[in-house]
């Protein structure tokens, strides 16, 4: 009898450890991960661009992910010219409010740079399923724009992914991954 005591009780840990592991697991791979690269450039007067990331649906509603501006200015002199990213600030930023909390960092020197977006972000998990745009647009003082553009599918599934993308001139490749 205690033999029999004793299995049910290792199996029901067992079980019970496996239920805790699993659901670090599943909440690990609710992790989008997008690596954006800030390309090099020889020029004589470089100022680090402004990025906007955000996903937009086929009626081009549009859900913010992240925003790269100067914070650091005085007088929060760097949202003036938050308006230089062209569709960004179509689509988001001129009807928002700002400051852009929770979402905003600085500008990035060259380089790859990484971000990660929680899937389960009230905004993300209020997303109809469907086809989006993942757009993301850079605009360097002295410098040009770009916007690079990355179909992807919602909801995510991870075995649509890894994502690759490459921009001309003010971004370099961007890679999209679940982790």
């Amino acid at each position: 009898m205690n033999r029999n005591i004793l299995f049910s009780i290792a199996l029901l840990l067992t079980l019970a450890l496996s239920t805790v592991f699993s659901g670090v697991s599943n909440a690990a791979s609710n992790q989008l991960l997008i690596e954006v690269e800030i390309p090099r450039m020889n020029v004589a007067e470089y100022h680090r661009p402004y990025v906007a990331i955000w996903l937009e649906d086929s009626n081009r509603k549009a859900t913010q992910i992240a925003l790269w501006y100067d914070l650091d200015m005085k007088d929060n002199e760097g949202a003036k010219w938050l308006k230089d990213i062209r569709q960004w600030w179509r689509r988001i930023g001129r009807k928002a409010e700002q400051p852009f909390d929770g979402l905003t960092s600085a500008t990035k020197g060259a380089g790859k740079h990484t971000i990660s977006v929680d899937l389960n972000a009230k905004e993300l998990k209020a997303l109809a399923a469907g086809d989006y745009q993942l757009r993301i647009e850079a605009s360097r003082e002295v410098g040009g724009k770009e916007v690079v553009n990355i179909p992807l599918t919602w909801p995510i599934k991870a075995s649509d992914y890894p994502l690759k993308a490459s921009g001309n001139s003010e971004l370099g490749d961007v890679l999209i991954q679940v982790n």
